[in-house]
């Protein structure tokens, strides 16, 4: 097996607990804060997909989903064009909403055949090419790609479990808070 094969079959995974996540999700879901501050699904997802998207096109050359094929219109977020979510307030965190889980699908599967696009013209010597001179030591594609897939695979994690969460709430009785 390639390392481009692997990449892609990590960024598949990704999206199929995205769509797992998702499924069935009603707005009240996708936007409840488990605490004050905390993320919501919708955030996460927006969120997640809005790295692979801005680290996946600055590291490919590409236009930006998000800002190239319509996606922030339809989103109409009141936040920067070009926000990916990184140091969100709470108070920004809250201004993710969206109508439906589907938006934010639709959004991640325009992303990841982006995404699976640039990977399968991945040759192994691409994965040595420096994209990020910012850092010491400079960051290679491959170590870019794998930060991508780590830190989405992470969101992911904290929205399926939030989902689990939210799902048991509704189906358990309300039982008092022990003191």
């Amino acid at each position: 097996m390639h390392a481009k094969d692997i990449l892609i079959d990590g960024y598949g995974r990704i999206q199929e607990e995205v769509h797992a996540t998702l499924d069935g999700l009603g707005p009240g879901e996708l936007h409840h804060s488990p605490a004050p501050g905390a993320n919501t699904v919708a955030w996460l997802v927006w969120h997640l997909t809005r790295v692979q998207d801005d680290h996946i096109a600055d590291a490919f050359g590409l236009d930006q989903v998000w800002l190239f094929d319509g996606w922030e219109k339809r989103f109409g977020l009141d936040l920067p064009r070009a926000d990916t979510g990184y140091g969100h307030t709470p108070a920004k965190v809250a201004k993710v909403r969206v109508d439906s889980a589907g938006l934010l699908s639709g959004y991640y599967d325009a992303v990841h055949e982006q995404t699976l696009g640039a990977l399968r013209a991945l040759a192994a010597k691409d994965l040595e090419g420096i994209v990020d001179e910012r850092w010491d030591p400079p960051v290679t594609l491959g170590a870019r790609l794998v930060s991508v897939l780590s830190d989405d695979l992470q969101h992911i994690g904290q929205a399926a479990y939030l989902r689990g969460w939210l799902r048991a709430r509704r189906r358990s009785p309300a039982r008092p808070r022990p003191r």
